[in-house]
């Protein structure tokens, strides 16, 4: 039984970050609009997709290193909330952005030290 516990533990962050760095590639699509050239599009997918490119870096080293991914994902969902809350103009708008996006970095950050607690005993 703890050997299957142990295997959830370990792939349940893993997992769940390339799902949530997948949906914020999908997110970046909204560039895609009539009338924009090449090279604004282009522009555009690069900017949407800085994040992405940040946070596949974070889970490359996090594979062996979980507090690294522990540490990064928890500040990238405090960052979130922090820009979210500086430009949006109603506080209930960004508080369901912030509760879809910075809960789910949250919780693959809990996932991220939760295995590293359990991986340093």
């Amino acid at each position: 039984m703890e050997n299957k516990v142990g295997k959830i533990v370990y792939w349940t962050p893993r997992i769940l970050s390339v799902i949530f760095i997948i949906f914020l590639a999908l997110m970046s699509l909204d560039v895609f609009t009539e009338g924009a050239s090449f090279w604004q599009i282009l522009v555009g997918l690069f900017m949407h997709n800085i994040p992405v490119f940040v946070l596949l870096v974070v889970l490359i080293v996090s594979w062996k290193r979980e507090i690294v991914g522990a540490v990064a994902f928890i500040l990238a969902g405090l960052l979130y909330i922090f820009f979210v809350f500086r430009n949006a103009g109603n506080w209930q708008m960004a508080l369901a952005w912030s509760v879809q996006i910075a809960g789910f970095a949250f919780l693959i950050g809990g996932f991220f030290l939760a295995n590293w607690i359990k991986k340093s005993k």
